[in-house]
């Protein structure tokens, strides 16, 4: 539910017109679209598992990356590389996982984002979550926030929005293909056929058609 929460912040409060670049009415240039500040939380399923999925997003993901790898050397975008994961204040080693960085507009929210696969034990997710909340300018994201920030970036539309949320939580082979069709488009696209109809019709006024 959090995933529908998310969209329907996009609709109100959060939600501005995009400019023709895809950034919001308003935003600086050079200012990476959004709220301007970096976000962080763990993206595969809570609780015990092989590997664990902790995302940054935002201007201050590259910084996060270089703090928990103790290195201002990051892998190539895109690629995956073992690195030591660290606390960024006492240097002590949380684990040695997978990194990816994700430089914007590439990546799932069209933010620069970072991705740390590590071992998905409680201690060690706990740990990561803590050393990236001490680094300065980083705070936990809302629930669905990446996905809204995703949607603000012209990502993903509300449609698609909602076939990722049903996607991940499909259980059925019937539920999986809908979702993915919805993920890919297939919804939006329809709306889009009906939309330009409604719009066709309503401009033709009252008399069209009549002799």
């Amino acid at each position: 539910m959090a995933l529908r929460g998310a969209v329907r912040a996009a609709r109100g409060r959060w939600a501005r017109p995009l400019s023709s670049a895809g950034t919001p009415v308003g935003t600086p240039v050079g200012t990476p679209a959004g709220t301007g500040d970096t976000i962080y939380a763990l993206s595969s399923a809570p609780g015990r598992c092989g590997v664990a999925v902790i995302r940054a997003s935002g201007p201050g993901s590259r910084g996060a990356l270089q703090s928990l790898t103790g290195t201002p050397k990051i892998p190539p975008p895109r690629v995956m590389a073992l690195r030591r994961i660290r606390d960024p204040h006492s240097a002590e080693t949380l684990d040695r996982g997978l990194v990816v960085w994700f430089p914007g507009p590439r990546s799932f929210t069209g933010e620069d984002c970072a991705e740390l696969h590590v071992h998905g034990g409680p201690a060690v997710v706990s740990g990561v979550l803590q050393a990236l909340g001490r680094v300065p300018g980083l705070r936990p994201a809302e629930p669905g926030e990446f996905t809204l920030r995703a949607f603000r970036h012209g990502k993903l539309d509300l449609t698609a929005a909602e076939g990722l949320r049903d996607l991940i939580g499909a259980h059925t082979e019937a539920q999986r293909r809908q979702a993915l069709r919805h993920m890919e488009g297939e919804l939006g696209r329809l709306c889009q056929r009906w939309s330009h109809t409604l719009t066709q019709v309503g401009s033709a006024g009252p008399g069209a058609g009549k002799n």
